[in-house]
């Protein structure tokens, strides 16, 4: 009687596992940065939508989102370079643009760039 193997060999085994470990390694490396951009999003919504933010200055503004941010851990914002506030035709609007570059692997690093603009109205009404 002939036997039929089933199954996969050692070396398909191995490949899986590489396969596995390299995207697992990928996302280590990526999830911080976008947790990071979630947490100010957050951050950004909740200074956004509080009564009376479009009557604020940028300076009382960015007071309440450096407080946010010390409690959210976000670190790689500049309040004064990567938000700004401007005029619109609709009103005030805030906008969050920075990049951030990482090192992935000996020469290779990644870059994430993140632009967001929130509306600064009476009843924000945030993306």
């Amino acid at each position: 009687m002939k036997r039929s193997q089933q199954g996969i060999t050692f070396i398909s085994f191995i490949l899986i596992l590489a396969l596995i470990f390299f995207f697992g390694f990928i996302g280590m490396r990526l999830f911080p940065v976008y947790s990071e951009y979630y947490s100010a999003v957050n951050d950004i919504k909740a200074v956004v939508q509080t009564p009376g933010a479009d009557k604020e200055s940028m300076e009382k503004i960015r007071d309440h989102l450096y407080r946010r941010f010390q409690i959210s851990y976000v670190e790689n914002i500049d309040l004064q370079k990567h938000v700004k506030m401007f005029k619109d035709q609709d009103g005030k609007v805030l906008k969050l643009q920075y990049e951030v570059r990482r090192p992935m692997m000996y020469n290779l690093d990644f870059v994430a760039k993140f632009d967001r603009t929130f509306p600064l109205t009476d009843r924000a009404a945030v993306e």
